[in-house]
């Protein structure tokens, strides 16, 4: 792996060819009606925000800092692409590890696992140290000091990559260090995740989390792959894959009981955190074996069917998961993306979002950057893209781009996390080029806990890193929500233009306290246009501060 400095290096060859290709990008949608991406779909701007927009103008010339405090409280709309175990800081896993008596391993600053692979719980035998020891009421020096190692190893803080150790490395290998504290959690992490939300005025979350699969996996592992899909998939039914499908969605269950209890939700003493709307991504692990990645793909869609069609609050879409430059990733990606071809066509309610192109130049082949955001595009069905930093080196960038942007393909911007692991920054970054192509795009924190972020920090970091006014800040914002997979229709008439409400709001002042009683039927009967119509009244109501 390669340092920061020397990815920069290989990069510095290519930046004329793609200050080329940004230039051909603009020009994508010739054909179609001129729509600017950051004002013409924007509403018209009333006196409240033409004195936000002044107000944030005069952040942009104070300095960075004027920015982070002008958006701490910006109406940010959605967070899209968030791992749920990694959305949370290490102080709190040292905390619940302490509670947990679990044992850890001072030399290699992670939790001491027995043969099973599961976390060792007192007595710790010598040299294992008890996590309570690191959660008193005071801490001697030498406590405080390996406190604030084990905080380094879960995380991404303090890091400098080294020859022979990069981002990449220290990021991945955090969740060995700190991975398997029980499931029963899973409710403590979402209200972290939630109040932190609420706090930066983050309205709607996406979380992705692995449930189990060991009984699928078993049943894989018996049966092999089977090439043919069709017979692979009755094989795994007719053994009793489904029996797993309530174990998924009690286990998500328990965890949004859990995350209501402690928030109070549905009760007077609520906390405002209950406010933040949140449903789940079903992870793939495509590092193993075919059969085993089918068997949980297939029981991923089976999952999230059928928490769809009850109109349930878990479940709603797919994802694959894992470094993608590893061996097995990178030489099943194809097909993987059949897979999901396969599947989505007999689970059509399922919504996609594949994590594709989290790749950079050296990290794989240059044939390995070529097809992978394409695929998942044309074979995968996504909706969404995760990542997509290699969208450039892929073959026929310009084309790619120009069909993403007529399939309305989102692309989910997690500019630290790509800075952090693949050590792209700046114009290195395809951010540019996807709104040049009216690609819509949107920002989300990926592993906020682990890069020591929220999302008000992407935010920030790119009004300041792009340049971007206050209406490319509102349009990355609606656009989230307009590709959440929220039930129902958009509020909008016409897909990622912001300006013409849907005929039901037709005349309504998008946000408005009193919508018509047809627009007030459409909201109720329409999760997503609800909850867009919430965030123009954030919008209404941070401008009017000003």
């Amino acid at each position: 792996m390669r340092t920061l400095s020397a990815l920069r290096f290989k990069l510095t060859a290519i930046s004329l060819a793609s200050a080329a290709l940004l230039t051909q990008s603009a020009s994508l949608s010739a054909a179609e009606p001129a729509i600017d991406a950051s004002v013409a779909r924007q509403p018209a701007a009333g006196a409240i925000e033409t004195r936000a927009t002044r107000a944030y103008e005069a952040a942009v010339h104070q300095g960075p800092l004027a920015v982070q405090a002008f958006l701490a409280d910006f109406p940010k709309g959605a967070d899209l692409h968030m791992h749920l175990g990694a959305g949370v800081y290490a102080e709190t896993i040292i905390r619940v590890a302490a509670e947990d008596k679990v044992c850890i391993d001072p030399a290699k600053a992670e939790f001491a696992r027995n043969e099973q692979g599961k976390p060792v719980k007192e007595p710790c035998a010598p040299p294992l140290v008890p996590a309570s020891e690191l959660n008193g009421s005071s801490l001697t020096p030498a406590q405080q000091d390996m406190y604030d190692r084990i905080v380094n190893a879960f995380s991404m803080r303090n890091f400098v990559p080294t020859p022979g150790y990069s981002g990449h490395d220290q990021f991945f290998s955090t969740f060995d260090r700190f991975g398997g504290l029980d499931k029963s959690h899973t409710g403590q992490w979402i209200d972290e995740i939630t109040r932190r939300a609420d706090a930066e005025n983050n309205q709607y979350l996406e979380l992705m989390e692995t449930p189990s699969f060991g009984h699928a996996a078993r049943i894989a592992h018996e049966a092999g792959f089977n090439s043919d899909f069709a017979k692979m998939r009755q094989t795994l039914l007719d053994h009793g894959l489904r029996d797993e499908i309530m174990t998924d969605r009690a286990e998500i269950k328990a965890a949004i009981d859990s995350r209501n209890q402690i928030q109070h939700c549905g009760t007077p003493q609520a906390a405002p955190a209950c406010r933040v709307q949140v449903r789940f991504i079903y992870q793939v692990l495509r590092a193993f074996s075919p059969e085993q990645v089918f068997a949980q793909t297939l029981l991923g869609f089976e999952t999230v069917q059928q928490a769809i069609e009850e109109g349930s609050d878990d479940w709603v879409g797919i994802n694959f998961v894992q470094p993608e430059d590893y061996m097995v990733a990178m030489r099943d990606y194809t097909l993987h993306m059949k897979m999901v071809e396969y599947l989505q066509g007999l689970y059509p309610k399922v919504h996609i979002s594949l994590h594709a192109g989290e790749l950079a130049p050296g990290m794989v082949p240059p044939e390995g950057m070529k097809f992978h955001i394409r695929q998942a595009v044309e074979l995968g069905h996504a909706e969404r893209i995760g990542h997509g930093v290699d969208a450039m080196y892929e073959d026929d960038a310009p084309q790619l781009l120009k069909e993403m942007a007529k399939k309305h393909v989102m692309v989910e911007i997690n500019l630290s996390s790509n800075e952090g692991i693949l050590g792209i920054v700046g114009d290195h970054h395809p951010f540019q080029y996807y709104r040049a192509a009216h690609v819509p795009v949107a920002f989300s924190t990926d592993d906020q806990g682990v890069s020591r972020i929220n999302l008000t920090n992407e935010y920030v970091r790119a009004a300041n890193d792009y340049h971007l006014s206050y209406q490319d800040l509102k349009q990355l914002a609606r656009t989230g929500m307009e590709h959440n997979f929220l039930a129902g229709e958009s509020l909008w008439a016409a897909p990622d233009v912001f300006s013409v409400p849907t005929s039901a709001c037709k005349g309504q002042i998008p946000g408005g306290p009193k919508p018509s009683a047809a627009c007030k039927g459409f909201l109720d009967a329409n999760e997503k246009a609800a909850a867009q119509w919430e965030l123009e009244r954030r919008f209404r109501e941070f401008e009017a501060k000003f």
